[in-house]
């Protein structure tokens, strides 16, 4: 009789199996890789695509990495700045954040890669000149004045423009995670006869650290999607290499299906190792 109820029961299938808790989202996604596997095995246009689009993933990972570094070193000092004492770091450090969160990235990475970095090799050509004007013979400012925006890369530019915008992200990051570790730590700290900065490098941040990792790698994902945003700039990540491959052979579906599963396989492989860094770095209050 129990067992004649429980075949009744919704989501329930014969031998006890409790089917609505199973992950079918990721079943779908399973299938749909797995076709687009075979439909790379099987058939020309999708090998071909795939071959070509390997190119933009290799840019892709490179641009997300080098700009997060980026974006991870600008934001420790930016969001300590931000909880500072200090008037004048702590609204430079505001200003920084909320111009770069206020501006689209899309804009940001424009206004950076096409604004910025002229008037900044000016500066570097002016800087030059001067120092030619007293010493002459100087190699270091000859390198200088002859400085053209040529020298800088459409890549380069793209990392500089992602880290800077994602820098201000990260500076929330670790200010949030500096004030959820509790004053009482800090005053202790000090009781023993350590200053602010000891008590901050080795009791506060090695706390805080821990507990932005998980966000961080959250983040981290978000640039890898945003890194498609450089494409403006004509820089030959994934998203950039496929349109070239549509404009060349007009194969719009094969290419974007390429481009969409490529980019969510790289999601799904690290948010999966984001969950499992969560799990690690729990800390039990």
């Amino acid at each position: 009789m129990e067992i004649a109820e429980k075949r009744k029961l919704p989501g329930i299938i014969p031998g006890g199996l409790d089917v609505s808790k199973w992950p079918w989202w990721a079943i779908v996604l399973g299938l749909v890789g797995v076709s687009l596997v075979f439909l790379i095995l099987g058939s020309t246009d999708y090998q071909n695509t795939f071959l070509y689009l390997t190119q933009g993933i290799i840019a892709t990972l490179r641009i997300t990495f080098f700009s997060f570094l980026l974006a991870t070193l600008l934001g420790l000092p930016t969001g300590l700045a931000r909880i500072s004492k200090n008037t004048f770091l702590r609204n430079l450090s505001t200003l920084y954040i909320e111009i770069a969160r206020g501006i689209p990235l899309l804009v940001l990475i424009i206004y950076i890669a096409y604004g910025l970095f002229p008037i900044f090799v000016n500066f570097i050509n002016a800087l030059g000149k001067w120092g030619l004007d007293i010493l002459p013979v100087s190699g270091f400012f000859q390198s200088l004045s002859a400085y053209t925006i040529r020298n800088v890369t459409q890549e380069g530019r793209a990392i500089i423009a992602l880290g800077i915008g994602y820098g201000a992200f990260e500076a929330e990051v670790f200010r949030a995670g500096v004030q959820s570790i509790s004053k009482g730590q800090i005053e202790a700290a000090k009781s023993v006869g350590m200053t602010y900065f000891q008590a901050m490098r080795f009791i506060v941040l090695p706390q805080a650290i821990r507990r932005v990792l998980p966000p961080l790698g959250n983040d981290f994902i978000a640039c890898l999607k945003d890194s498609s945003l450089v494409s403006v700039l004509a820089v030959n990540e994934l998203t950039q290499m496929g349109r070239l491959r549509t404009a060349g052979t007009f194969r719009a579906m094969e290419t974007y299906n390429m481009v969409a599963f490529l980019y969510l396989s790289m999601t799904l492989l690290l948010s999966t190792l984001v969950r499992w860094l969560e799990n690690r770095m729990k800390i039990e209050e």
